[in-house]
């Protein structure tokens, strides 16, 4: 059975630098290095099968991500923790979380896994420098977020990235000075669907 925090409990580590993931950082840029896999692809307009019609619910959103399944979970998002709908691959690695929007759609969804790509071949665990992030397309994450760079991604407005900074001291009310934001590290694609 699975943990029904799972992404709360990596997110409370996030915030402490504590689960970043490990990624060789020799030779070349490659996205193979956080992942040779691609379950999932974010684009402007889809998530997978996952479309702004998409309706909320686990038996909608698993039949948009044919071969994974969706079960209930708690975690953390910027101002709170709400309930989502998790989609988990064959091997039950947690992939995307779904929130809940008005009319019984889909609100956000949020990318946590390597095994996904962003609309310009962004990774979980590539680095700010690697995605080549502009700090003006940044803001300071709030509440559990906090101290956190949020980035809009590339021409990409309803796509957000949300980069940890690793032994990050703070302040955490702006964004650290550039020398430290190069070097954090991408934990989480933020889509939402376009109005």
């Amino acid at each position: 059975m699975r943990s029904p925090l799972p992404g709360f409990a990596c997110l409370l580590g996030l915030l402490a630098a504590a689960c970043s993931p490990t990624v060789d950082y020799d030779g070349p840029v490659q996205i193979a290095r956080t992942s040779n896999v691609t379950l999932v692809q974010i684009n402007d307009d889809t998530v997978g099968g996952i479309t702004a019609e998409t309706t909320y619910g686990e038996k909608s959103i698993a039949a948009a991500l044919p071969g994974f399944t969706t079960e209930g979970v708690q975690t953390a998002v910027e101002d709170t923790t709400e309930w989502a709908i998790a989609a988990f691959n064959s091997d039950g690695f947690q992939v995307l979380q779904v929130f809940k929007g008005k009319g019984g759609k889909v609100r956000t969804v949020h990318g946590v896994t390597h095994h996904l790509q962003g609309p310009n071949g962004e990774r979980i665990g590539m680095t700010f420098s690697e995605i080549g992030s502009a700090r003006a397309d940044c803001r300071v994450g709030r509440n559990l977020w906090r101290g956190m760079a949020i980035c809009k991604s590339k021409g990409h407005k309803n796509v957000e990235l949300v980069y940890a900074i690793p032994g990050y001291q703070g302040p955490f009310d702006r964004l650290p000075p550039s020398k430290e934001l190069f070097d954090a590290q991408l934990q989480r694609i933020v889509w939402t669907p376009r109005s």
